[in-house]
């Protein structure tokens, strides 16, 4: 390891970086101090806004580097050679562009509503009563669902369900957090029975040439039984807060429920959205002729969640370009473990890393077939330790972190909710056998 000056402060604003996540309570009441509305109340807010967090510190990078390399070098021909501007312009940031989209996208009223209707149909031949029966289906078919629709819209869609049923006042805090806990868990490992869904399989599967039958007998099958096992463990812990019947909500008075024609052309934008996700310059141009259909078909909407989705992008624009320097240590460690350290290795590295970033990295290097599972394998199951583990978990977070007080979630609250599923997920993934074979 021989970092450059540039490797080095990365790695330290990364790390400065995943210190402030665990400090955005005391920003928060920071802020408190000030009066309302003044310049230092909106200052500690957002400062304790964890999806602005890794925005600032790459912002503060991307000063650094301007600094040391100046904002852009041009050869003879006037193109960009170097500097800050090139090093931004290396980078990949179709992921944050695409996790904005399908939050807008999946977030919608009759997305919702489809989603809760079959959950419903769902939950009656679940043999549990109908709060639990309703709570489990959510957990367990949600997150399944993202290994079609993506795990971003996955998230998004069962973090609105949960926060319209679940996440009411007469709920437990702890029952919030074995709850997100699980829901992290449960969507970063539900997005595997397909190659296209889960961003950590994103990364590798064109390069290492894996389709949706190696996904579906190597990974699928074994991460389906663990969500199983987990949802009805944690069901089971809060059966008393989970008795009574299940009420389906009306929203506000003026309820239109959308038509089936409007339902089936937001599942055609998702579905193109979806299909040309590697492709930004189509699915935002999409996006555009999405917004113009839901001013039309006002009065069947509920608000696009625009500010919750560009701050989940913010976020994981931040962590890419931060994300870029950390190679210089985390490739001489993913290529030294052998197959066990590796798999162990690789949920740890996950909860300070993206998941995402960390299986890219492995990418890059020459890795055998059982290291390669090995890698996705632990990346995918520490998908829900941490908010910065898996590019959805933003998403479910800004959903939810209105309903834990004025303190927000905190970072050791949703390891706490983690770890059971994530172990019950390391038992599954590591002890299961490969239908297909490494």
């Amino acid at each position: 390891m021989n970092p450059s000056t540039i490797e080095l402060v990365g790695t330290i604003l990364f790390a400065l970086a995943i210190a402030h996540t665990f400090l955005v309570s005391k920003f928060q009441s920071l802020a408190h101090h000030y009066p309302e509305g003044s310049m230092g109340e909106n200052l500690f807010h957002f400062l304790g806004e964890v999806e602005a967090v890794f925005g600032i510190w790459a912002a503060i990078f991307i000063g650094f580097r301007t600094c040391v390399e100046g904002f852009a070098q041009y050869d003879d021909s006037h193109h960009v050679v170097g500097g800050a501007l090139h090093y931004l312009e290396s980078l990949n940031f179709t992921e944050p562009a695409f996790v904005f989209v399908i939050m807008c996208m999946a977030g919608t009223r009759p997305i919702i509503m489809l989603a809760e209707k079959l959950i419903t149909l769902v939950a009656k031949i679940i043999p549990l009563p109908g709060k639990m029966a309703f709570y489990v289906a959510a957990l367990i078919f949600g997150p399944i669902l993202g290994s079609f629709i993506t795990e971003p819209a996955a998230m998004t869609v069962t973090a609105l369900i949960l926060l319209d049923y679940f996440y009411s006042g007469e709920m437990s805090t702890k029952f919030k957090y074995a709850t997100i806990g699980l829901l992290f868990v449960n969507v970063s490992i539900g997005g595997t029975l397909s190659h296209f869904a889960a961003p950590p399989v994103l990364m590798v599967a064109g390069k290492w040439h894996w389709g949706l039958m190696h996904m579906l007998t190597n990974f699928g099958y074994k991460s389906v039984i663990a969500i199983i096992i987990s949802t009805l463990i944690v069901a089971f812990m809060f059966k008393k807060e989970l008795s009574g019947k299940l009420e389906i909500k009306q929203k506000h008075d003026n309820f239109m429920v959308p038509t089936w024609w409007m339902t089936f052309i937001h599942i055609i934008f998702l579905a193109l959205v979806v299909y040309t996700a590697h492709h930004m310059v189509f699915f935002m141009a999409l996006f555009l002729f999405f917004l113009g259909f839901t001013t039309v078909t006002n009065e069947y909407q509920d608000q696009i969640k625009l500010k919750e989705s560009l701050l989940v992008g913010f976020f994981l624009g931040g962590l890419v370009t931060l994300g870029g320097v950390q190679a210089w240590w985390l490739q001489p460690i993913l290529t030294t473990m052998p197959d066990l350290p590796l798999f162990f290795g690789a949920t740890g590295l996950t909860a300070i890393t993206d998941n995402a970033a960390l299986t890219y990295l492995g990418s890059l290097v020459e890795l055998t077939d059982s290291a390669k599972y090995n890698l996705v394998a632990g990346a995918v199951a520490g998908g829900g330790l941490t908010v910065i583990a898996n590019a959805p978990n933003p998403a479910g977070f800004g959903i939810l972190k209105g309903t834990f007080g004025e303190k927000g979630i905190s970072p050791l609250g949703i390891l706490a909710g983690a770890i059971g599923p994530t172990i019950v997920a390391l038992i599954c993934l590591q002890l299961f056998p490969s239908l297909g074979g490494h």
